[in-house]
Formats: structure tokens, sequence, C-alpha cells
């Protein structure tokens, strides 16, 4: 058994500093309860940019540059060392992290912005980097377009773990791309909720023959700083449940095990047994015996997508 610990928790909003720190005693709480895995939502730091659903598309100027220039200045560079106090937390407490970040590209531009899953292993280095490949609907005006280098399962201490970022886990060939590493437990952070995301992550669990760990957003009106702009419009009401988190824990096969946790602030812990998944391959394998390489294949380009290359 491997005890994983969801932390369903609201940031604090656009602070990244702040927002570090609350991770920190996060995963010291999980690993005191025995979490070996602990998982943290879309985006958590230093927030999801839920404004997006709220603005008009391409309207607002003035508010969504604000609103983006903030984005940016707390935005997590990963070639940098915004991540250090993240990687001494999963290696004192010899825990594997996987978080949400608002990333910043600090290697072209350095002025883009991507929405990003990291998993830390528990010796604190970075096993991968995750960049959601296909931003949706308005997110489009925060966020570039990942690639597939970080389209990865990696082993760890608690089995083979891997991730895609809310809608992503709409897109069956990505789907496909994790099942056939091998994946045992499924991540989705996510900012969706409700019955028909719970039953599409219900889906994938018995597509998948694997676990599957939704970890909600959850944020509150009061959760919104006071000098946030346009507050007052966007976010009148303090006890308003912007999102309600519903993170959960499914077992191969669909069954709701753990959750949902709904309007809660807190960490759902669950044990997981990993003989789970191989056992219920047996009838529907979907890279296995259940699949026609022969007549389907997928191919994946892995190479990075670069603006520019540079040859000596």
């Amino acid at each position: 058994m491997k005890k994983i610990g969801i932390v369903q928790k609201a940031p604090v909003f656009l602070d990244k500093a702040e927002t570090i720190n609350s991770a920190v005693a996060m995963v010291e709480e999980a690993a005191g309860s025995g979490a070996e895995l602990v998982i943290f939502t879309e985006a958590f730091i230093p927030g999801y940019p839920a404004w997006v659903w709220r603005l008009r598309p391409g309207g607002d100027w003035n508010t969504s540059e604000a609103l983006h220039h903030r984005l940016l200045k707390n935005a997590v560079n990963v070639d940098a060392d915004d991540l250090a106090p993240l990687y001494a937390a999963a290696r004192k407490h010899s825990v594997t992290i996987v978080c949400g970040i608002e990333e910043r590209d600090g290697k072209f531009s350095q002025a883009t912005l991507y929405n990003t899953v990291v998993t830390i292993g528990p010796d604190g280095t970075l096993l991968n980097k995750h960049r959601k490949l296909m931003p949706t609907n308005p997110e489009r005006m925060v966020w570039g377009f990942g690639d597939a280098t970080g389209l990865k399962v990696v082993d760890s201490p608690v089995g083979r773990i891997g991730a895609l970022l809310c809608w992503e886990n709409f897109m069956p060939l990505a789907r496909y791309a994790m099942y056939a590493q091998g994946v045992e437990i499924y991540i989705a952070p996510t900012y969706d909720s409700g019955e028909n995301w719970l039953g599409s992550l219900q889906h994938i669990a018995r597509e998948g023959c694997c676990w599957v760990v939704g970890c909600g957003n959850l944020m509150k009106g009061s959760d919104i700083p006071e000098d946030f702009p346009e507050k007052e419009t966007l976010y009148p009401d303090e006890d308003e449940w912007i999102n309600p988190g519903d993170s959960v824990v499914i077992a191969p096969g669909g069954e709701i095990v753990a959750g949902p946790m709904n309007k809660e602030t807190g960490i759902l812990y669950y044990d997981i047994d990993l003989e789970k998944v191989a056992i219920a391959k047996r009838a529907f394998d979907v890279v296995g015996h259940y699949s026609r390489p022969d007549i389907f294949q997928l191919h994946i380009n892995t190479q990075v997508q670069s603006p520019a290359v540079f040859e000596e």
C-alpha cells in the first residue's frame, strides 16, 4: 500500500512566495500523516487565473493587462531557484510531490507563461516538467502551448506516475500516451469540478485500468485579495464558491473510493494498492492485448519545440 495525500487548499492568491510557503507546510502535514505522494492542483503556485472566465474575451484590456502583469511577476521560473523550498521539503520528508504552477519561460522571451505541472522526487530533484499542451478557450489569452517533452510517466517510490492538466484529460491521444508508458497513478490536477468531470475521471480509470487522482481547485470570494483589480465587479461576493474543489480518488475500474471533497479545505488521504492495476487489465488492456498495432499506432513527437536554434 502507498499512501497519497491530495491537498485541497486555496493558494495565497497571486503571491508566489507565500503560496510556496503554504505548500511546504502542507507537505510537512501530509508527510506527518504518512503520505508518500503529495499532490497539489492545477496552477496552485500562485493560483489559477480564474478571471479569464469572467472578462470579455479580447476586451477589458486594462484589467486583463494589470492582472497578467501581476501573474507574470509571481510566476515560477523553473530554471532559477524559485522552487528550492519545495525541493527541500521533498528531500526533508522523503516524499514525491506533484504540483501545478504558473511557469514563466526562462530561456527565450522570458515573458510567456505556461500552465505546468512538476513532479519532484523524494531526493528533491525535478523528475519531470509537463506544460499543458492545449490551453482551453480563454486560457489561450494567458498561456502558451506546451510540447511533448514532458508527456511522460516517471518511476517513483509510490509507483509509475503521470499527470495531465484539466481538459488535456479529454484528449484521447494524450491519455493513450500515458497508458502506453504504463501509468499506475494517473494524476489530473484541474480547475473543473462537478458530476460531469467526475464521470470523465471514472471513464479514464476504466479505460486505463489505473488509479486516477483528481486534485481540484478550491477558492472562495474571500480568497481574492483586496487590491485585486475590479474585485467589486468580478468577485463582489465574499462567500461565493468560485470553485468547490471536488478532489477524488478513483480505483482501476472506475469506483470512487475517496471523496469527492467538496467546499472543504484539507488533505484527502488514501492508501493505494498498485496490484489492482495489473489485475484490472486482465479483461481489458488498451495498450496491450486489446490494442491492434497492426491497424492503429500513435506517433508522438517528443522533440523540444524551439523558436530558435543556435549552432556553433
